[in-house]
């Protein structure tokens, strides 16, 4: 869902009741496993983990005054969704996270270039997402971002 809520909580509190408990159980495992120095806020109508603007000034290349996106998680109509920017950005991340998966979970792998569907909140390898979220500092990110999206 694209929501108008101006906080994580109202954000939540707008959640389906399906999808409300896998939303927060995500949510808290990307907050105690992501590195130091992203910052929890709602972007892009969902919540998201970015690299504030004190760390990367640039911003992002598509909306400069927006700070760099790096992970956001949603309950959309019909799955709870994990975006993730690296992924799309880092072939190696992108290999170890799809031959990893099957290992956490017998549900098939829907997965666009930095969506992640589950479409059954008991489907989700909540353990997978946590090494996931500790794979990759702001500064590797901004790193590949780099490589991957400014042109020079």
């Amino acid at each position: 869902m694209i929501s108008k809520a101006l906080t994580v909580e109202e954000y939540l509190s707008q959640v389906a009741p399906d999808k409300q408990a896998a939303l927060e159980k995500l949510r808290k495992i990307i907050k105690k496993n992501i590195p130091k120095g992203f910052q929890e806020t709602m972007s892009y109508g969902m919540i998201g983990y970015v690299v504030p603007h004190k760390l990367y000034p640039k911003g992002y290349h598509c909306s400069p005054k927006d700070p760099l996106p790096f992970l956001n998680i949603a309950a959309q109509k019909n799955f709870i969704a994990l975006y993730h920017m690296c992924i799309y950005a880092d072939g190696a991340l992108y290999k170890w996270f799809t031959t990893e998966y099957g290992k956490h979970t017998k549900a098939k792998l829907d997965m666009g270039k930095s969506c992640i569907r589950f479409k059954k909140p008991e489907d989700i390898p909540y353990d997978l997402i946590a090494e996931l979220a500790q794979k990759i500092t702001p500064e590797q990110w901004i790193e590949r971002y780099e490589k991957a999206f400014v042109k020079k």
